[in-house]
């Protein structure tokens, strides 16, 4: 008996140290969970009851040299469609969307696959109620459909960049839509319309969007990324960081307000060697005619200050999207407005006769001394190589490399290129940079040809290296390709006495507090210090450099010289005129130069114009151009001209294909130039290299036939205005519940503006 109850007693003694065990483990759990462990359980329920939403990152700016903006931001009000939300207020207010099938690739295999009909949601559900307000717009369906099959995370834009009274509408009316809101968001504004158009580039959506970053967002902006030459090049320091605003939802998933939001970071800003002044001067001379190139630089550090084209466009029409119609009529103008003609190749004609002169001078050619004869051409093999002289009925005589500079003499350089040899030719063109990249990862640039035996055994190795060819090269004709800039810095070189520099675009990129970007090792990401290619004083002694400076010289300030028209009255400018001729779109076209710098002896400005479809000669026709640049350059770096920078339609002529005789300007003295000006000798014609874009904007389409709204009133919806870079708030105001402040109205275009503050 005493056994069985000792026995039951520690039984029971056991049965409560168990109990006791196991109230204490579910203590210890408790405690674990709630109190240790809390605050990421409380963390994951807050996450559940709220929803992310990612705010675009705002771009920075693009300035010029002095701080002048050349590039900004401003609001665009648009109307998006949520289209999983729009999906879901269908289902709730009228039970099972209707459905569409379309037939789709899974594993690679075919497959018909169902879908909920988008287009019947958002014309039987949405369209209705937004032209009650007269707020409804004709729309691409096609569109629409693709974008929420493939792009459900990121917002269809509706209407895009509307003007402040449909916005004002929208905001006053209590539309009463589920997944239609007013969208503010930061879009980029090119201050001066069509200036530098060709450098600056434009902006759009990208390609492809990111899959995995958009899956950690309920709602998806993204970042407009550049498509094109700067906005393109400088992208990576242009992007600023993107926001994140956090949206309360309740019980049954309705977003009541926001919780809290991580403002969106700005961009870096990205200063220029360009200065707006000098690109304003450099645009008005070259809309003296068609289509045309100019390149302006400092050569003493490699700067560009100008870099223009004609005909051009205006980049705003490109933002935030352009319209199909006006697409198309950029890429059927004739004229080829998108095409960077600063940096297209051509045949540069006797301009290149600097590289010539310059070959025949290194190393032990030494034909500084050289004479030769013009008898009116040369003869190689079966072959009769005119001077552009024969037609007038006269020779050139016996003469030296400077006075054949002077007078252009094409058969003075077929017998030196030639003495000079096509291998010292295509290195002195390697040296200074012809048929080499600039560096400058400027969209569709052309490297050129610098022909000689190896290129043409690559290029046409059914022909054999002669004489012939040699003599075609001397004088920048059959297969050489030049861009205005290669030129520009060639003559460069020359100016300041043998330092050949890499063209330098990016002055420098700051942060939004004024310090410079670094890389990934902590230096300058884009230092200010030039970059030499080449010195041509290791092979060439300067008194022989001076040598061909002087025959510069002499063909703007000696009578009889081929570039008068290009003297100056407060300014002595060398130069050099060339005349060619090249085929583009299978058509044969004279091509006009002039490559000038200015002063002589401490020089501070190169400049080298390029025009297509010139009738007449380099002297008069590109001549006038870049003596107009470089007078009013010169003056305005003395403080005796001052060029206002302001807003600029696009460069465009009725007849983009009409020969040009010869330019004036009315405000321009009388001509000082002779009728000594060269013909295009006759050659093969290279076909010239344009430097157009691949890139691809953003095309907005027309309408479709069920895109088609019959709306209440006619009027289409007018583009908004410039204006002020928006705050990074009131995103998603009327989806979300939260009550819009009042908006700004857009400012109006800005005024022209005098030079910047020096930084």
């Amino acid at each position: 008996m005493k056994r069985s109850r000792l026995t039951s007693r520690i039984r029971i003694q056991f049965l409560g140290l168990l109990m006791l065990l196991g109230m204490g483990t579910l203590g210890l759990k408790l405690w674990w969970i709630q109190v240790a462990h809390g605050a990421e359980w409380t963390a994951q329920l807050r996450g559940s009851s709220q929803a992310t939403v990612r705010i675009p990152s705002v771009r920075g700016e693009i300035k010029d040299r002095n701080g002048v903006t050349l590039v900004q931001n401003r609001a665009s009000y648009e109307v998006d469609f949520y289209l999983p939300e729009m999906v879901k207020g269908y289902r709730e207010r009228f039970g099972s969307p209707p459905l569409t099938e379309y037939r789709a690739i899974i594993n690679g295999m075919p497959k018909d696959q169902k879908e909920p009909d988008i287009i019947k949601i958002v014309n039987g559900g949405i369209v209705p109620r937004l032209n009650q307000l007269d707020l409804a717009r004709d729309y691409n369906a096609g569109k629409l459909e693709r974008h929420y099959r493939n792009d459900t995370e990121v917002p269809f834009s509706y209407i895009k960049d509307i003007d402040f009274p449909t916005m004002a509408k929208f905001s006053e009316h209590d539309v009463g839509l589920p997944g239609v809101d007013i969208a503010i968001k930061p879009v980029r504004s090119y201050v001066y319309g069509a200036l530098a158009a060709h450098l600056l580039g434009y902006v759009g959506m990208p390609n492809d969007i990111d899959k995995e970053e958009a899956g950690k967002f309920t709602f998806y902006q993204q970042d407009m990324e550049g498509k094109s030459n700067i906005e393109k090049s400088m992208d990576e320091y242009l992007r600023g960081k993107p926001g994140v605003r956090y949206l309360r939802k309740n019980a049954k998933g309705t977003i009541e307000g926001v919780l809290h939001e991580d403002p969106p970071q700005q961009g870096a800003n990205v200063f220029l060697t360009i200065d707006a002044r000098i690109q304003s001067i450099a645009e008005e001379a070259l809309r003296a005619v068609s289509r045309a190139g100019a390149v302006v630089v400092d050569p003493n550090n490699g700067n560009i200050l100008a870099m223009a084209s004609v005909p051009s466009f205006d980049p705003n029409t490109f933002i935030p999207s352009i319209k199909a119609k006006d697409w198309k009529a950029l890429q059927k103008d004739e004229g080829d407005p998108l095409v960077a003609r600063a940096i297209s190749c051509l045949p540069p004609g006797s301009t290149f006769k600097l590289i010539t002169a310059l070959a025949g001078l290194r190393g032990t050619k030494n034909l500084a001394g050289a004479k030769y004869s013009c008898g009116g051409g040369v003869s190689y093999g079966d072959h009769f190589f005119r001077c552009w002289v024969a037609e007038k009925h006269y020779t050139h005589g016996t003469i030296g490399l400077a006075d054949a500079l002077k007078v252009s003499c094409d058969s003075f350089f077929y017998q030196y290129g030639n003495a000079a040899s096509i291998q010292s030719i295509d290195a002195v063109g390697k040296m200074l940079g012809i048929g080499e990249e600039s560096g400058l990862q400027l969209t569709g640039e052309q490297t050129g040809n610098m022909p000689g035996p190896e290129w043409m055994q690559i290029h046409h190795p059914q022909e054999r290296w002669s004489q012939a060819q040699t003599a075609n090269v001397s004088i920048g004709q059959g297969y050489t390709l030049v861009s205005p800039l290669q030129l520009a810095m060639a003559y460069a070189a020359i100016a300041n006495g043998g330092v050949c520099y890499y063209p330098r675009l990016v002055d420098r990129v700051l942060k939004q507090d004024g310090s410079p970007v670094l890389d990934e090792h902590g230096n300058v990401a884009v230092p200010q210090t030039p970059r030499v290619r080449t010195d041509l004083r290791q092979e060439i002694s300067p008194d022989k450099i001076d040598l061909v400076r002087k025959g510069l010289w002499k063909v703007v300030n000696e009578d009889g010289g081929t570039g008068g028209r290009a003297r100056l009255k407060d300014w002595v400018v060398a130069g050099k005129t060339g005349t060619a001729q090249a085929t583009e779109r299978g058509q044969e076209e004279n091509v006009a130069w002039f490559a000038c710098f200015a002063p002589f002896d401490h020089p501070k400005f190169v400049v080298a114009v390029m025009v297509q479809g010139a009738s007449g000669h380099g002297g008069e026709v590109a001549g006038p151009i870049a003596d107009r640049i470089l007078e009013r350059s010169l003056a305005l770096d003395e403080g005796k001209f001052d060029m206002q920078v302001a807003w600029l339609p696009p460069a465009h002529h009725s007849n983009p294909l009409q020969l040009i005789k010869a330019v004036s300007y009315h405000d321009k003295g009388g001509n000082l130039g002779s009728e000594d000006e060269e013909d295009a000798p006759e050659s093969q014609n290279a076909t010239a290299q344009m430097a157009s874009s691949d890139a691809s904007p953003d095309v907005e389409p027309e309408a479709d036939s069920q895109g088609q709204v019959r709306r209440r009133g006619s009027a289409p919806v007018a583009r908004a205005l410039p204006a002020a870079p928006p705050a990074p708030r009131n995103f998603f105001q009327r989806l979300f519940g939260v009550h819009p402040r009042s908006a700004p109205a857009p400012a109006p275009p800005p005024p022209s503006r005098r030079r910047g503050p020096t930084q």
